[in-house]
């Protein structure tokens, strides 16, 4: 936004500017962290569960801030502080939103909106790699997926850019409706639909109807990419609106022989099926080599002394993803298979069942060590049939547990739902080779 000036800026926020900046050009990047700010940037001050950020916008000018785009109160308070452009809004974050409907506009960038219940993650950083060669492209980074990170990834992407892809997480009704609103996408990609945040919504049909909100969300003439066969998506679909499917028995059901990725796991191939009907819809047919990635703590593989390989993937659990990674080192484990799991949460009053299965399904998979972590997962354990069961009341004790246990050419596989904190497990895999 460089050169828009101080009353665009203003007027694509819906905001009123108070005070204008003492010069024309306009804000180089846009922070809503005021310890972040240096010169040139746009500082937008949010309000937070603890702490409203627009108390900060004194402090966010005095670093040298083009100015700040804070609530009417801040904006008057700051008017003693150093020069800069002074926005007023009523709701700081509506007015992110709206800034970032206006710059996702004038770069004129084609949009991809991917959600889903598991490996909406991965089918973003898979996108990434595919447009990557041909396109310039701008992808969410790490878990810039809500309405506060997604209009900062629209923000951040530069004049030029080709095509944003962008994760739109959600909790509950309304919220992917709401990242649809900001981004405008023309394609949207559904991964699956899967038992995840039950307890907040009530069934899986509930869950179908919120991640359909981004069907909803296209304009007339976009794309919709959704799963083959997946009879809770059909209520949802549009006449108005092509709609792609993947998968077996799906429109796209096969990956080219051109394209080469880096990875033969089920679920993640899956994935790729998505990402190359998304990256179709744009325009671009991908080829070569494929350089992905993956978002922190999503599957990284590290490489430990003795021929020991820990997956991280603990940066979020369901039924779905945990079924997928077990199987995944079915597959993929040369040794010892060792599964340390964590708890699953969030999904209602059957969640007992659904950590029962998960330990048929660890049984099933070939694991030999298996790791229980936090109160739920102690079902996990109940079922679990194919060899040694350890359990660790949390993710402090599993850290001070799990290193003694391992053998040469073990392959470990650590995940659980954020809340639990398994990372602590691999922060100790690693510090004690």
């Amino acid at each position: 936004m460089r050169d828009w000036s101080p009353e665009r800026v203003a007027r694509a926020a819906g905001a009123r500017l108070v005070s204008p900046a003492p010069h024309a050009a306009g804000p180089q990047r846009v922070v809503i962290d005021s310890r972040a700010v240096g010169p040139g940037d746009l500082f937008v001050g949010l309000t937070g569960e603890k702490v409203d950020g627009g108390r900060f916008a004194p402090q966010a000018l005095a670093s040298g801030a083009w100015g700040v785009l804070v609530g009417p109160d801040h904006a008057d308070a700051a008017r003693c502080a150093p020069p800069g452009a002074l926005l007023a809004a009523d709701d700081p974050l509506d007015a992110l939103g709206r800034l970032a409907t206006a710059w996702r506009r004038h770069l004129q960038a084609r949009v991809v909106g991917i959600t889903g219940s598991t490996g909406k993650t991965s089918t973003k950083d898979l996108l990434a790699g595919m447009l990557a060669t041909q396109r310039r492209v701008v992808a969410t980074a790490q878990n810039l997926n809500t309405e506060i990170g997604l209009p900062l990834t629209i923000l951040g992407a530069p004049p030029g850019t080709d095509i944003l892809v962008l994760e739109m997480a959600m909790r509950g009704k309304g919220q992917i409706a709401e990242l649809a609103r900001i981004a405008e996408p023309d394609v949207g990609v559904i991964v699956n639909v899967g038992p995840v945040h039950l307890e907040l919504l009530g069934s899986i049909e509930a869950i179908a109807a919120a991640k359909a909100e981004l069907i909803a969300g296209l304009k007339p003439g976009g794309t919709a990419v959704v799963p083959a066969n997946e009879p809770l998506l059909e209520p949802h679909r549009r006449d108005d609106v092509t709609t792609v499917t993947f998968g077996p028995d799906g429109d796209v059901d096969a990956l080219p022989d051109t394209l080469t990725l880096p990875f033969t796991s089920t679920h993640m191939r899956l994935n790729a099926l998505a990402a190359l009907a998304a990256a179709r819809a744009v325009g671009v047919e991908p080829e070569g080599e494929v350089d992905v990635a993956l978002s922190n703590m999503r599957g990284q593989r590290i490489a430990l002394p003795g021929d020991i390989t820990v997956v991280n993937d603990c940066y979020n659990a369901n039924p779905m993803s945990m079924r997928a990674a077990l199987d995944d080192l079915a597959v993929s484990a040369a040794g010892r298979k060792v599964a340390v799991v964590g708890d699953m949460l969030e999904l209602g009053p059957d969640e007992a069942a659904y950590h029962e299965e998960v330990g048929r399904t660890a049984s099933e998979s070939g694991v030999r060590l298996l790791v229980t972590v936090g109160p739920r997962a102690e079902r996990v354990g109940a079922t679990f049939r194919g060899g040694e069961h350890r359990h660790a009341t949390d993710a402090r004790a599993a850290a001070q547990l799990v290193p003694d246990l391992l053998e040469p050419g073990d392959t470990v596989l650590v995940k659980g739902s954020r809340g639990v904190g398994l990372e602590a497990v691999v922060q100790a895999l690693e510090a004690a080779a």
